[in-house]
């Protein structure tokens, strides 16, 4: 027979106190209701003797608070989401919440049934990386009053907290790294959607093939791919088709690691020939020969920003005028693959 959960009356009724006293003193408000330290002391030692465990449902439903958050990612898989979960996941034990990760596969319909499923479950608060047509959900949130930030990329004409990096300038910042580093003909690799991450990216691109006169050669692969084989397979013709190229900056550290396949299967002379961006780096990148070059994005304070948006409006606890959008800054870790030929012989 299933063992009866004990509950706060349970206690009360064992201890002859009142409901009341109990909860007073289980929340942690003994001295703010002038309860004595005796019978204080009787429901603590009493609790941990049966090793009491509060129902976090009922307590949830009295407080209004889950002490739950949500980070939605594209992909809980990849490096750079994955990271980023590993920090938010310390910043939210230390202020006693815990946290919910989930990936939305870029799908509009699944973010949203798993935006409705933890909605549902009253949790406190909700980081998104959104897909690119859930801009009416995320706003119907906001009309509930559910803090939500979103991280990585944004709506254009959606007012709401959000933090990421300045996409155009990290992008023009590593091409003109390769022009200065003598190369001549820089191309880009990124992903077909519009999403102001990826459009932000594509922009500084195409600044610097303005300002420094040279051809833009890009390749958009769709983003709804049926697989890796078909992403190589798009990328293998690209090559074939610009053997000009001298060098290229990727948008995503997938497509990095798809197109380092390629050249090292294909063409393996381009692959220490060409000079080689990626953007967010990946502890392999470090250790291939040669070695990438990587626009870092500051993921520590990526997270600290997003966590100080999310407290601040589950403290509030109503909506607000005032929207905070931060584009933080990157860094870009210099490698091998960015050396000029010169200095790579």
């Amino acid at each position: 027979m299933k063992k009866k959960r004990i509950s706060i009356k349970d206690i009360a009724k064992h201890l002859n106190v009142s409901v009341t006293t109990v909860s007073f003193v289980l929340n942690g408000k003994a001295k703010e209701k002038r309860i004595s330290e005796e019978v204080t002391k009787r429901i603590l030692d009493y609790v941990k003797k049966i090793n009491y465990k509060p129902n976090q449902l009922a307590q949830s439903l009295r407080t209004g608070e889950s002490k739950i958050l949500v980070f939605m990612v594209e992909d809980i898989s990849n490096y750079f989401f994955s990271k980023l979960a590993r920090i938010f996941e310390d910043l939210a034990y230390d202020k006693g919440y815990k946290v919910l990760f989930c990936s939305n596969e870029n799908d509009d319909k699944k973010s949203i049934e798993l935006i409705d499923l933890f909605n549902e479950r009253q949790v406190d608060g909700f980081i998104i990386i959104p897909s690119a047509g859930i801009e009416n959900k995320i706003k119907s949130l906001q009309e509930q009053n559910i803090p939500v930030v979103l991280l990585d990329r944004y709506f254009e004409d959606l007012e709401i907290d959000y933090v990421g990096i300045d996409n155009q300038k990290a992008s023009e910042q590593g091409i003109q790294h390769l022009i200065d580093n003598k190369f001549k003909s820089p191309s880009f690799v990124s992903i077909d959607v519009q999403q102001t991450q990826m459009l932000g990216r594509l922009e500084g691109y195409r600044n610097i093939a303005s300002n420094e006169n040279f051809e833009a050669k890009e390749l958009l692969l769709p983003y709804d791919l049926k697989s890796n084989e078909q992403g190589r397979a798009i990328l293998k013709e690209f090559f074939d088709q610009n053997q000009d190229i001298d060098s290229i900056l990727f948008a995503t550290n997938y497509l990095t690691q798809l197109g380092l396949e390629v050249l090292k299967n294909h063409f393996p002379e381009k692959l220490h020939n060409l000079g080689i961006i990626t953007f967010d780096d990946n502890a392999l990148f470090s250790i291939c020969t040669p070695s990438i070059t990587a626009i870092c994005q500051p993921l520590d304070q990526m997270a600290e920003k997003t966590m100080e948006l999310l407290f601040e409006l589950i403290k509030n606890k109503k909506s607000t005028s005032k929207y905070s959008h931060q584009k933080l800054d990157t860094t870009l870790e210099i490698r091998e693959s960015t050396l000029s030929l010169s200095e790579r012989s």
